[in-house]
């Protein structure tokens, strides 16, 4: 085997997933068709949830300093997210291009293979690995590994190449979203409908404007190459009669309002994830986030799999937990489109849902439905509050030492928290303790206390989730270590 895994794609989701199985110490190659990164800022600014991903991992030093807001919006209808209970708020104007220079030298800083101006042709599987055919500087040539995954985006070679069913719906719209220098527009929020169309101006950093026109009518492009910045300009003058033909583009790209997702994320030796796995209309920035993510719930896995600490079945999890994420995706990303870009007959819905957001439980449904806090996956029976969902940031006190639950994931590995001082509990974990590090200590406070809800005892997977609480899971420790870390040694 030339790797342990092959990545095909390094956005974000790829460097991502790139660097999580470096952690875990598994070869990989990571293939990427564009000989250097675009530059291009799709993606911008991070939910609450990938600020804590990124957290856990100790990244978000690496972002520099970061703008955060409580403020956000659902279909263009302003949600305060304040209401959510998290360690973090979401982030704004950190452009895609600088999160994919941190994630690439966090993966190669780790040992990653990233080698661009490699194109994959072909994939195969072969049984007892995949072959992918590539085309790079010194010819073709063939690259086996035990396992692949595409994460080569929304039109995605290794899909199509494996079979991936994906269904959904075509695009009906086409929209231009673009980069521009030497405009002086007021800001205009997502939701502004104009009769013709939507557009949205949002300043950046270094005299850039964000610019978004939706022309509610124009039929969807097949489009080989960016569309010039000439296109932009003359749909911005028909909807707002102002001309901005002056700006000086940094970066133009259209998009539309396509819907699809794969029926599995993993068809035996090849799994998908990030764009390759769905597409929508960008709403709220949660395509990026969501590939991010997609990648968390999957590194460990497919690490703990190559290494051969855990079954084949553990990857099955991947597609059970991250399908319904996809799904749940898709809908709300419909739902905003249908808000955000319908004419005035759909006005009298927005009056009905800024009424309705208006309630506290609504806004906070809704800001955790976009923000992926409301995220729980089944990890099996009980009654906590905990299982199934993020592990809660809790301060701590381990040895006389304050540190927190967060920093005890920085190196990818599940960890028990002891807040009893339980000598049972420590010689259970014993056989486990090549892959799950225990942490002894007690809650910081009041605040830490109730977070942990009563719990004596936490098993937290490496992506952050908890797997097992005391009291409050119905299956015994050394069950649940089984099942997610593999058999004891």
């Amino acid at each position: 085997m030339d790797a342990e895994v092959i990545v095909v794609g390094a956005g974000p989701a790829g460097m991502m997933l790139a660097g999580e199985l470096r952690l875990a110490g598994v070869d990989v190659v990571v293939l990427e068709r564009l000989d250097q990164r675009t530059g291009e800022s799709r993606g911008l600014g991070f939910t609450a949830r990938t600020m804590e991903v990124f957290d856990q991992r100790g990244l978000l030093p690496r972002f520099g300093e970061i703008e955060i807001s409580e403020q956000g919006h659902f279909g263009g209808l302003p949600v305060d997210f304040g209401l959510l209970d998290g360690a973090h708020q979401a982030a704004k104007t950190v452009p895609q291009s600088h999160t994919e220079t941190v994630l690439e030298e966090w993966a190669t800083g780790l040992g990653a293979d990233i080698r661009r101006g490699h194109e994959v042709t072909a994939v195969r599987d072969e049984g007892q690995g995949v072959a992918v055919e590539v085309r790079g500087p010194s010819g073709s040539q063939r690259l086996t590994a035990e396992y692949l995954v595409g994460c080569d985006g929304g039109r995605s070679l290794v899909r199509k190449a494996a079979g991936f069913d994906f269904p959904g719906t075509a695009a009906t719209m086409e929209m231009f979203l673009a980069d521009v220098k030497g405009l002086d527009l007021a800001p205009r929020m997502i939701g502004e409908t104009l009769p013709g169309g939507m557009i949205m101006v949002g300043p950046l950093p270094g005299g850039i404007t964000r610019l978004i026109v939706c022309e509610r009518g124009a039929p969807p492009q097949r489009r080989t190459t960016p569309p010039e910045y000439d296109e932009v300009a003359a749909a911005w003058k028909r909807l707002t009669g102002d001309d901005i033909s002056h700006g000086e583009p940094v970066w133009v790209s259209s998009f539309g309002d396509a819907t699809r997702q794969v029926t599995e994320y993993r068809r035996s030796r090849i799994l998908l994830a990030g764009d390759a796995a769905h597409i929508h209309l960008p709403a709220g920035g949660q395509g990026m986030n969501t590939s991010i993510q997609d990648a968390v719930n999957l590194g460990w896995k497919l690490a703990a799999v190559v290494r051969g600490r855990a079954p084949e079945s553990l990857l099955d999890t991947y597609h059970g937990e991250r399908h319904p994420v996809g799904e749940r995706l898709l809908m709300n990303t419909q739902a905003q489109g249908l808000l955000f870009l319908s004419g005035p007959e759909m006005q009298p819905l927005r009056d009905v849902m800024t009424e309705l957001i208006r309630y506290p439980e609504v806004g906070r449904h809704l800001a955790g439905m976009v923000s992926g806090l409301e995220i729980r996956y089944d990890v099996g029976g009980g009654v906590s509050p905990l299982l199934g969902r993020r592990m809660p940031q809790v301060d701590l006190v381990s040895d006389g030492i304050s540190t927190d639950s967060t920093r005890a994931l920085h190196a990818g590995r599940g960890v028990l928290l002891d807040l009893a001082d339980n000598a049972v509990l420590r010689r259970r974990v014993a056989g486990w303790r090549d892959r799950v590090d225990l942490v002894t200590a007690v809650p910081a406070g009041t605040a830490a206390a109730q977070r942990l809800v009563g719990s004596s005892a936490v098993l937290v997977r490496p992506d952050g989730y908890v797997a097992w609480a005391a009291p409050g899971s119905h299956a015994d420790l050394p069950m649940a270590l089984e099942r997610w870390f593999g058999p004891a040694r």
